[in-house]
């Protein structure tokens, strides 16, 4: 869905939105929000809360003795050429002004500090709930809403601080502070007022309505536009409608969108100007009855002018924050949909979290055996990607699994460091289920390299210390020269030091593979997952990495998804999967002389049919 812009919305150029956003009443039918809950987020900022408050008042009713004192001038002193009370006014207005001016400041810098503040305990709660949240859920989940929610929703719910509820604030005690005042200097003319307001109100109303509906016709054709020149001029649209003959047709509704846009941009800027005209006419012809009212005796009741002239001052500055409570249910909305967007990732159930009483092993007495008891799984209700598996890696021995595509093996191998939890069965370590440890220890215990190396746009140094934040130099270059990468690191320019780039594009695949070996050594894990490490390289790069694996394996459960079978030769056990099941198990020799699936996948013949777990 395309977002509107700023200037293009419609609470951008030309007025604010009159009424909800249909996004906004959707996310909140999905997703109630309680008011209570976003008031406790404020609690300890009460105090605080007060204070911005009372500034609030203060500076509109500051704000209000201006006319009092322009009243006083013009009736008092100015007809009676009295120049230290006209001193003493004019200080006054200039007192106001300053006052007016030095509280906003302070309240803007109370409302700025307490919003920031509750946006970041709101970011970091959320960025740490959301590190808890398994890998299913980022799977399930676009990295573009994810990011979404923790930067831009969050910071859009500062405006409940110091755009929303402070508004709210002012605008009512200017409205009624405004009235008592106008009320005070002639109840005929402030009576006059009320009849005059409702009409003009609705007309505003109505013009702003229209010119909403407009704006948000454009935006869809907009949206059309956008999608055609997407399509239609890429180099895979170009390539479609060249061998199509396509080319007349998407230039026809290219045509017939642009000529949609010229119409609804001409609606909406005569909408537009009919609002602009409709708030000048109301400015201008509410001053002029209140003249016409204070020119005939029955309405009058002697006004003097400088009562006029600071009626008419009051008045101008009613309509603007009348207009805006009456706006008060959509900013509401607004806002509450933005913490309804954010509670509801923060109300996600953790599927994989620490247990209530987690077993005692560490990685300093943890021996390495790896038992998988008729383990199954299921990522949803399509059926089963693991069906009875059971399997035994002692402690320093090598499993390697090995099968086609869609075979299971990525998800068995994924359940030994606990990215998923088995739907049936259970995986132990020395014994003990990896459920019942916490999530830390685990990490130390169990070590992962995967095909898909991702390294932190920071230094050689800190990517190392990214898994072992407390390892000594000694230590990262111990790790290094096991994978076979300390050489390389040292002829760079800066040596650690040296930032890797981007997803590490300073690197070559193989020497951001073996890096990504030196930062799992750096943990000194007793079991180590290996999936498909070596998968995305080519021949010569394979053998480097495959090297310095072979030299990390060593001494410890190592659990290989092969790629290439060439590599996995040695390996203690070859379970072959299919279809979520073990149909062979043993050693590369056993199964060659067996004849079966694996022989078949060594030759690269067409695969037998399964045999019976």
């Amino acid at each position: 869905m395309d977002t509107p812009t700023l200037s293009d919305s419609p609470r951008g150029r030309g007025g604010r939105a009159t009424r909800p956003d249909p996004a906004d009443r959707r996310q909140l039918e999905h997703s109630p929000v309680s008011l209570g809950r976003v008031a406790r987020l404020f609690t300890p900022h009460r105090g605080r809360l007060v204070v911005i408050v009372a500034l609030i008042m203060a500076s509109s009713l500051v704000g209000l003795a201006q006319p009092f004192l322009v009243r006083h001038a013009i009736d008092v002193a100015l007809p009676r050429q009295d120049l230290q009370l006209l001193l003493w006014l004019v200080g006054g207005m200039i007192a106001v002004a300053v006052t007016s001016a030095a509280i906003g400041v302070v309240q803007t810098w109370m409302s700025t500090a307490v919003g920031q503040q509750v946006m970041h305990r709101l970011r970091t709660e959320l960025f740490a709930h959301l590190q808890r949240q398994s890998v299913g859920f980022f799977t399930r989940t676009r990295g573009g809403e994810v990011q979404s929610r923790l930067t831009h929703d969050i910071s859009g719910m500062q405006s409940v601080v110091t755009s929303t509820a402070t508004s709210i604030a002012a605008n009512v005690t200017v409205v009624i502070g405004t009235a008592a005042a106008m009320a005070a200097l002639s109840w005929r003319l402030a009576l006059l007022s009320l009849v005059v307001l409702p009409p003009a109100v609705w007309l505003t109303r109505q013009v702003a309505k229209m010119r909403h509906t407009i704006t948000a016709q454009r935006q869809r054709r907009l949206a059309d536009l956008h999608v055609q020149v997407e399509e239609g001029l890429s180099v895979s649209g170009v390539l479609l409608s060249k061998t199509l003959g396509a080319a007349p047709a998407m230039t026809r509704r290219f045509e017939e969108t642009s000529t949609d846009l010229v119409g609804l941009e001409i609606r909406s800027r005569l909408a537009g100007r009919w609002r602009m005209a409709t708030m000048s006419v109301i400015f201008a012809t509410i001053p002029a009855v209140i003249y016409l009212a204070a020119g005939l005796p029955a309405t009058s009741g002697g006004m003097t002018i400088g009562t006029l002239v600071a009626f008419t001052a009051l008045q101008g500055t009613l309509f603007r924050p009348l207009m805006a409570l009456l706006n008060v249910g959509v900013d509401i909305t607004a806002s509450l949909a933005l913490f309804s967007r954010i509670f509801e990732y923060q109300d996600l159930p953790v599927e994989i979290d620490d247990p209530a009483q987690p077993a005692d092993l560490t990685a300093y007495d943890v021996r390495g055996d790896v038992h998988f008891s008729q383990v199954g799984f299921s990522y949803d209700d399509s059926g089963p990607v693991l069906d009875g598996i059971d399997l035994h890696v002692p402690a320093g021995t090598t499993l390697a699994l090995v099968g086609e595509t869609g075979s299971g093996k990525s998800t068995l191998a994924s359940l030994v460091a606990r990215l998923h939890d088995p739907t049936t069965g259970r995986v132990t370590i020395d014994g003990t289920d990896l459920r019942d440890l916490r999530l830390d220890d685990l990490a130390e215990v169990v070590g992962v390299v995967t095909q898909e190396t991702y390294l932190l746009h920071a230094s050689v140094k800190e990517n190392l210390l990214h898994a072992q934040p407390d390892a000594t130099d000694e230590q990262m270059e111990e790790a290094c020269r096991a994978a076979r990468i300390h050489h390389v690191i040292a002829d760079l320019p800066q040596g650690y030091d040296t930032v890797v780039g981007a997803r590490g594009h300073r690197f070559s695949g193989g020497e951001k593979q073996r890096l990504a070996i030196a930062r799992t050594l750096l943990r000194d894990p007793r079991v180590l997952v290996l999936d498909e490490a070596t998968s995305a390289l080519d021949n010569e790069t394979e053998r480097a990495v495959q090297v310095a694996l072979d030299e990390v394996s060593r001494g410890r459960t190592t659990i290989t998804i092969a790629h290439r079978l060439s590599t996995i030769r040695d390996a203690d056990q070859i379970a072959v999967l299919d279809r979520g099941r073990v149909v062979e198990l043993g050693t590369h020799d056993e199964l060659l002389l067996a004849g079966g699936r694996y022989a078949a996948l060594v030759r690269g013949a067409p695969a037998v049919p399964p045999v019976a777990a």
